[in-house]
């Protein structure tokens, strides 16, 4: 057999994968990985007790719009570079809105707020385990996260890896945001922030090896 007619033959039934098939694919990954991380906090420390509380449950839900702004933002980024060329129509300036709009805040309450008090304000209680338990309860997360876009064809494995690493390490905030009684705004932008910048810049770093088709 001559290769043209090969290449012809090889070529005749192929069809384009379906992009909306790439886009559930990874929004049931990144639901199932959210799931896993709310039952390990479930299972693991637990739900914070004072949640009951309106000030408790007001400052959840501002920790809960931060990490879920991020992994939304994530979210349709990932869609875009799952496939071939994508990062070339994705601008990353949108991911990084969430991060500027807390450190904004968090400079605006310590500015509120007297000096003797800022030590406290942003290292809390928590602030170790929090340190810990984020980019920890985001490995699983993250290799489901990979698992999914492995599926599709990135072509630029570092930022699809990162972008992977953006929304491991939301999941993780919002689910530990349940547990965490540590509820100043400085507090969430160094330490929800900064683990999530953590979990985005391994995932930066592992996406090569890992998403390498």
């Amino acid at each position: 057999m001559k290769t043209d007619d090969l290449v012809a033959m090889l070529s005749a039934s192929v069809e384009p994968v379906g992009r909306r098939l790439v886009v559930r694919t990874i929004c049931i990954a990144v639901v199932a990985a959210s799931v896993f991380a709310l039952g390990i906090i479930l299972i693991g420390p637990g739900i914070r007790p004072d949640l009951t509380t309106a000030r408790a449950f007001t400052f959840l839900l501002l920790k809960l719009v931060f990490t879920v702004v991020i992994v939304g933002v994530a979210l349709i980024y990932l869609t875009r570079l799952a496939r071939p060329g994508g990062e070339q129509k994705t601008p990353s300036i949108m991911a990084a809105m969430p991060f500027i709009v807390i450190v904004l805040l968090a400079a605006i309450s310590l500015g509120f707020a007297p000096r003797s008090h800022w030590d406290a304000m942003i290292v809390g209680d928590q602030w170790l385990e929090c340190l810990f338990s984020i980019p920890i309860t985001a490995i699983v997360p993250f290799a489901i996260t990979i698992w999914a876009v492995r599926s599709a064809a990135p072509t630029n494995l570092v930022r699809t890896g990162a972008i992977a690493g953006l929304i491991s390490g939301g999941v993780s905030a919002m689910a530990y945001a349940l547990h965490c009684t540590d509820d100043s705004l400085p507090f969430v932008a160094v330490w929800y922030g900064g683990t999530i910048a953590l979990c985005t810049l391994a995932g930066a770093a592992l996406g090569p090896r890992l998403l390498r088709w």
